[in-house]
């Protein structure tokens, strides 16, 4: 079991969303503190996402923390990402 953490700035976009997939978003969240597998962010990389519909959730895995690094569509995934590579 993981232990959930946030980095600052993190909710940038996911407080712009309505209720609705805010709740979806966290529920998902709340899940990764058991979820065992997720997908780099690029081979090697530190950084895992993973999907929540048509949203995007990063983190970073830290022993036993799963630090979120961001939460928010698609297209501001990929202006998230570019940020990294």
């Amino acid at each position: 079991m993981f232990e959930l953490g946030f980095v600052d700035n993190w909710d940038c976009h996911y407080s712009k969303m309505d209720s609705t997939e805010q709740q979806r978003i966290w529920k998902k969240i709340q899940q990764l503190k058991t979820l065992l597998k997720a997908r780099h962010l690029k081979q090697g990389a530190p950084i895992f996402a993973v999907k929540a519909g048509q949203y995007r959730i990063c983190f970073r895995e830290k022993e036993k923390t799963r630090e979120i690094l961001f939460a928010g569509n698609h297209k501001q995934y990929q202006k998230w990402y570019k940020q990294f590579y």
